[in-house]
C-alpha cells in the first residue's frame, strides 16, 4: 500500500472511496468535501506541504500543530490511502477560488434546446417560407430544430409527400444547418431533426 500511496502523491491520479483527486505541481483538484483539521481520524498521515513538498509520514498530532503553525488547514486528499494523504492549505480560500472557477465554466456554458417547427403536407409556398424564416432564427441562435411533418386521416398513407417536403426544408436551411436525424415516421407524423452547423457558428464568432 506504501508504494500505491507514493504514487498518489507524485502524480498519478486515483479514484479512492469515489473521491477523485490529483496531486501534479503543486496543485490540487477535488471532487466533493474532505475531511480537515480536527475531523481527521488517522493517527498518523502522509503529509503534503502548501507549496506540494512530501514531508512523509507524520503523527497526526504533529500535522495539525505544524497547520496551526502556519496558519492552515490540514486536508485529508486522500482518506482511503495507508495512511491517509493529507495536505497544508488555505481550505477555505481554495473553496472560494473553486466555486469562483465553477461559477466561471457555467457562464460559458451554451445550453442547447430544441425547437419545433411544424408543417402539413400540402402547406403553401408563403407558408413554408414563414416556416423556413423561424427555423432560421432558432438555428442562428443556436438551437436545435425540430422539424414536425403532420398528417391528417390518409394523409398517412403517402410518407413520401412529407419525405419530399422535409429534404425541401433540409435543402432551405443547408447553409446554416446539417441534419441530425433524417426524416422518420413517428405515430401520424414525420420528424426530421436539424443542428447547427459549427463551421457558421465559428465563422460568426469571428465575424464579432
Amino acid at each position: 500500500m506504501g508504494d500505491r500511496a507514493n504514487d498518489q502523491v507524485t502524480g498519478r491520479s486515483e479514484s479512492l472511496s469515489g473521491l477523485a483527486f490529483i496531486i501534479s505541481g503543486g496543485e490540487i483538484l477535488i471532487s466533493k468535501d474532505w475531511r480537515i483539521n480536527e475531523e481527521i481520524r488517522a493517527r498518523e498521515v502522509r503529509l503534503v506541504s502548501d507549496d506540494g513538498e512530501q514531508l512523509g509520514i507524520v503523527p497526526l498530532r504533529q500535522a495539525l500543530e505544524m497547520s496551526l503553525e502556519k496558519g492552515l488547514d490540514l486536508v485529508e486528499v486522500a482518506p482511503s490511502a495507508q495512511p491517509p494523504v493529507c495536505r497544508l492549505m488555505d481550505y477555505g480560500k481554495y473553496k472560494f477560488e473553486q466555486n469562483k472557477r465553477e461559477k466561471d465554466a457555467r457562464k460559458k456554458q451554451r445550453i442547447i434546446t430544441i425547437k419545433e417547427v411544424k408543417m402539413r403536407p400540402n402547406i403553401e409556398e408563403h407558408d413554408f417560407q414563414v416556416k423556413i424564416k423561424n427555423a432560421r432564427k432558432f438555428l442562428s441562435g443556436g438551437d436545435k430544430v425540430k422539424l414536425t411533418i403532420m398528417f391528417r386521416g390518409r394523409e398517412i398513407t403517402h410518407p413520401e409527400l412529407g419525405e419530399k417536403l422535409s429534404m425541401k426544408a433540409v435543402e432551405a436551411l443547408a447553409d446554416i444547418a446539417s441534419m441530425e436525424k433524417a426524416p422518420k415516421v413517428e405515430g401520424r407524423n414525420m420528424v426530421t431533426v436539424l443542428l447547427p452547423r459549427l463551421d457558421t457558428e465559428k465563422d460568426k464568432k469571428e465575424e464579432n
